[in-house]
């Protein structure tokens, strides 16, 4: 088991405050990292994603399935898989068997050729009348050159193929988009709207919005996060609704099954915080990391629950 010493700067902020925390109350969602290799190379990717990328490696399904089995002792009710790309990873469709046996399984995908390249394997689970598996496709903007400037040429035509493919033999569909610099969200939603009814999509299709996350080892200068913050402007109703209040993520790194506090904090060595789910719970979580200001100023959360 693996023990890494926290950074000087996990318990204050520079001018000596002591940081905001969150004390996990519960185990809802357990995220699963697929590595960080990924078909497309975004260079906006908060995971540094690309095809021969390798800082956060594949997990096996002989070691995903011990995590799994001891979310479903801690009162799991939902397993969820993001990348990188899920469907580049050799065992996602076991996977998703094993853990889709027990509880719902949401993925995050771009939508594109790994995930039309599997569909005849997911549509084989499908019929096994297990726990639905659901998949969030990430659509950038409602724009097609926007979002093709960003992962490739064809990705926006390809990413709404692999959703029309999904829905319309029975699964559900989320969309994660961007958040634009100075957007008009009404607009904007309304765009994607348009979009779903001119594909045959649902106009009421779930929306996941995300602000720019920034790259892998960013420091952007943000407002540093207090116990007092979390205190005053914030009651215990919301700090339970955190992420990290109620899910953890697993990775695998160095050959190691690792689990961390969220899905944002994966770069950041201190949200390590043990081997085991069960030890991971007793283990409060400092606001540190640049993306918990969006947690705190925005409610940004990549859980659909």
């Amino acid at each position: 088991m693996t023990t890494l010493a926290k950074s000087d700067s996990w318990l204050y902020t520079p001018s000596g405050e002591t940081r905001g925390y969150i004390q996990p109350h519960a185990l809802t969602e357990l995220w699963f990292h697929t590595g960080t290799k990924c078909n497309l190379a975004c260079d906006f990717c908060l995971e540094g994603s690309s095809p021969s990328d390798k800082r956060l490696l594949t997990p096996k399904l002989a070691e995903v399935k011990p995590f799994i089995d001891e979310a479903l002792s801690l009162g799991v009710e939902q397993f969820s898989f993001t990348g990188g790309e899920p469907f580049l990873a050799k065992d996602i469709i076991d996977i998703l068997d094993y853990a889709s046996q027990f509880k719902p399984c949401l993925v995050l995908t771009n939508g594109t050729d790994p995930l039309l390249k599997r569909f005849d394997a997911l549509l084989a689970l499908q019929k096994k009348n297990q726990h639905p598996i659901s998949f969030r496709i990430s659509i950038d903007s409602p724009t097609e050159q926007t979002h093709d400037q960003g992962r490739g040429t064809g990705t926006f035509t390809k990413a709404f193929i692999g959703m029309r493919l999904l829905h319309n033999h029975g699964f559900n569909v989320s969309l994660a988009r961007h958040i634009a610099k100075d957007e008009n969200t009404a607009l904007v939603e309304q765009q994607y709207k348009d979009l779903f009814e001119l594909n045959g999509l649902s106009r009421d299709m779930l929306m996941v919005a995300f602000p720019d996350f920034l790259t892998p080892g960013s420091l952007p200068d943000v407002p540093h996060i207090t116990t007092k913050c979390m205190t005053s402007y914030q009651n215990e109703t919301q700090r339970k609704q955190y992420m990290c209040a109620n899910s953890k993520m697993i990775i695998k790194k160095d050959d190691e099954m690792q689990v961390y506090a969220c899905t944002l904090v994966d770069d950041d060595d201190d949200y390590f915080l043990s081997n085991s789910l069960t030890q991971s719970m007793n283990k409060k979580v400092n606001l540190k990391h640049h993306r918990c200001y969006s947690c705190f100023a925005f409610g940004a959360s990549c859980s659909e629950m």
